[in-house]
């Protein structure tokens, strides 16, 4: 059961002294993953009992403790790791899951259904809209996006049905969360799966840019702690699994300060030094983006890191007085003494061997009784009541005294570590298979000129949500409106003009996001789950068509045989296309020229001379791969899947005609290309 608090402070913990770091310097909560099955599989987390005795520590010291269960899942670990996790979860008493896959969510509400699910800042949550989804889907948090500002909080936080939790100081992605593969197409090693090897902190260069113009500078929004808390978030999240201990003890002592008013300027050098990257920014959050939110790990933060780590080791040498204590001490002349303590709704009573006699000098006064029981010191308890009740005359030797106190408090101390309980049932997750084996084509068209010159030879034609009245006038049986794969702010206006695209015929929808979802559910148009939905096993697949959805696009990140394994019910693959792998707010080119100047025309060229195309819309900057995903002589190998989609985005409309050609008459490749993770899958 989680315990109420009017605001959290929640820390990171990749190893147990980042646990007693982030607890002795006044977190309120710690997050943490097990030894799979987390967005840090690289930190050293927590074996069974590992796990076990960081919560016994936590509950201790009323400090919940959150179970990062926050990757894509594949059936054959929903069957056994993620039950596995599920089950050591509740042996260990943990108060809250924090989820990506929607089918590691199912899962866990049937295995258990007491246990509180938090939505990842990996779902890609980041309107009112999709956490009202979550809501309904039984949440009790969510995590959102870290490029939403301050406004675009409140607009959430204060209509909100559940809690809000945000990051506040950290590691800032380029990408929206969720959204990245690029870690998985440039190297197998999946950003979603818990292995992401950061190649956006590598050169990537756009003209007169900055040379590094896909990482962002480290966020901290300490100085907008009160702010935040005023309109409504509940939780601030520091980012940093993978860090030191003397890390997330400088970030939970700053955050504790700025919401008690302290301004300490050299713990902020220190955790400046400790670690960042060319300083920090809180660029999103005021709307500051551009060229200031951009910076790398120098030579220089790296030397400043070392006498920044000896000052703040002192922050958590020692035990921290966390936890207050109602004493009640009673003695009476010819009986024992005793004491009863309470704490966190736990109480305890013991007795002393020592009786008490009539005093022959001084006798024993209720003031040296509380200076006895104020001696908690080396403890996480601090005397917060204390309530005497002694016959007159008696005198006790102050040892027994000390001795009921450190009684009393063991005794407590082991109340307040046993485990909250839930329950937790096996689920079978078996996937009853159909094939399919007569696939047609989608295809997603980027621009007019390219629906007007191919539309007319595919099945369905999704587009852009800014072009679909226009494909609807041309292809009104087929025009599928792609709502925008992220749309700060803006759920309300979308849902607006798709109701006015509805009147106009408009028969399905594509959503990438629970965002999408809620706001195509309440026009009544039917969706299919495209691009960015990171459906991976059976269970997402049950998630969506629970929530409605018809036609699904599974996950690029699957092999062909983990997908074929899934069946091909309504299931479909992406066949061809130069992948988006990053999804983002900022967008790199504008760190060296105007959009005027682009004309969503512009590339990142990497260490090896590689481009990457960039294109704009709706808000938000996609980064695609350099060659696109070509499949057309793979037929006997893809043919279970419902559907082929076919993503056009730079091709000319030439071209468009010219590849969907080649997979009616299932061409061998020609020029450069890519097999994706089809084969060489991921991580």
């Amino acid at each position: 059961m989680l315990r109420p608090s009017s605001v959290e402070i929640l820390a990171p913990a990749g190893t147990y002294e980042a646990v007693e770091a982030a607890v002795r310097c006044g977190a309120n909560a710690v997050y943490l993953g097990g030894k799979s099955l987390n967005a840090r599989r690289n930190a050293g987390n927590f074996s069974a009992q590992e796990l076990k005795e960081a919560v016994e520590y936590c509950h201790a010291r009323n400090v919940n403790v959150y179970l990062t269960l926050n990757t894509l899942a594949t059936d054959k670990e929903l069957k056994n790791d993620v039950q596995l996790a599920l089950r050591e979860a509740c042996e260990a008493g943990i108060d809250a899951l924090i989820v990506q896959d929607l089918g590691v969510a199912r899962l866990a509400k049937k295995c258990v259904p007491t246990m509180p699910l938090h939505a990842s800042t990996q779902m890609s949550v980041h309107t009112l809209s999709g956490v009202k989804e979550l809501a309904g889907m039984g949440f009790a948090r969510a995590v959102l996006s870290r490029e939403l500002s301050i406004n675009e909080i409140e607009a959430i936080t204060k209509a909100s049905p559940i809690e809000i939790e945000i990051f506040v100081h950290g590691a800032l992605c380029m990408c929206v969360s969720g959204q990245c593969l690029m870690s998985a197409m440039l190297g197998s090693r999946s950003a979603n799966r818990g292995l992401c090897a950061q190649p956006c902190r590598l050169p990537f260069a756009a003209e007169n840019g900055t040379g590094n113009d896909l990482s962002l500078k480290d966020l901290s929004a300490v100085d907008y702690l009160e702010k935040l808390k005023e309109i409504g978030v509940k939780s601030f999240k520091i980012e940093g699994r993978m860090k030191r201990p003397e890390y997330v003890a400088a970030a939970v002592t700053a955050c504790k300060n700025a919401l008690e008013g302290k301004e300490d300027i050299e713990l902020k050098n220190h955790l400046k030094g400790v670690f960042s990257r060319s300083g920090f920014t809180h660029g999103y959050l005021t709307n500051e983006l551009g060229r200031d939110m951009f910076g790398i790990r120098s030579k220089d933060d790296v030397l400043s890191a070392k006498p920044a780590l000896k000052e703040l080791a002192h922050l958590y040498e020692k035990e921290t007085p966390l936890v207050g204590v109602s004493f009640m001490f009673c003695a009476y002349e010819g009986e024992t003494a005793s004491l009863s303590a309470k704490a966190n709704g736990k109480s305890v009573f013991v007795e002393g061997d020592v009786v008490a006699e009539p005093a022959k000098n001084v006798p024993l006064s209720e003031e040296k009784i509380r200076l006895q029981l104020e001696k908690c010191g080396g403890t996480q308890f601090f005397a917060e009541e204390i309530e005497v009740d002694v016959d007159e005359n008696i005198s006790l030797p102050l040892s027994s005294i000390n001795a009921l106190r450190r009684s009393a408090l063991d005794e407590l101390y082991k109340k307040l570590k046993e485990p909250y309980t839930h329950s937790f049932r096996y689920e079978n997750v078996e996937n009853p298979v159909k094939k399919v084996n007569n696939p047609c084509v989608f295809a997603y068209f980027s621009t007019l000129e390219q629906v007007k010159a191919a539309g007319k030879n595919v099945e369905k034609i999704l587009v852009p949500f800014k072009i679909a009245a226009k494909t609807l006038d041309l292809f009104p049986e087929k025009t599928v409106a792609c709502l925008p794969r992220v749309f700060f702010g803006r759920d309300e206006e979308i849902f607006a003009k798709l109701t006015e695209l509805k009147a106009k015929g408009l028969k399905k929808v594509s959503c990438s996001t629970l965002d999408a979802v809620n706001i195509a559910r309440r026009t009544g148009i039917p969706f299919m789950m495209g691009c960015g939905s990171n459906v991976f096993n059976y269970q997402s697949v049950l998630q969506y068509r629970e929530l409605g959805a018809e036609e699904i696009l599974l996950s690029p990140e699957l092999t062909l045989m983990q997908a074929s394994a899934l069946g091909g019910d309504r299931l479909g693959l992406i066949t061809y296309g130069k992948l988006p792998l990053m999804i983002t707010r900022n967008c790199p080119v504008k760190n060296g020229k105007a959009c005027a100047d682009c004309g969503s025309k512009s590339v990142l060229t990497d260490r090896m001379g590689i481009s990457f195309p960039v294109i704009c819309g709706e808000g938000y900057s996609q980064v695609l791969n350099s060659r696109p995903i070509y499949m057309a002589d793979r037929e006997r190998e893809t043919a279970f899947a419902a559907f082929y989609l076919l993503y056009f985005t730079t091709e000319t409309p030439e071209e468009c005609e010219s590849i969907i050609s080649a997979y009616e008459n299932k061409k061998e490749p020609e020029g450069e290309f890519t097999r994706g993770l089809y084969y060489r899958g991921v991580e």
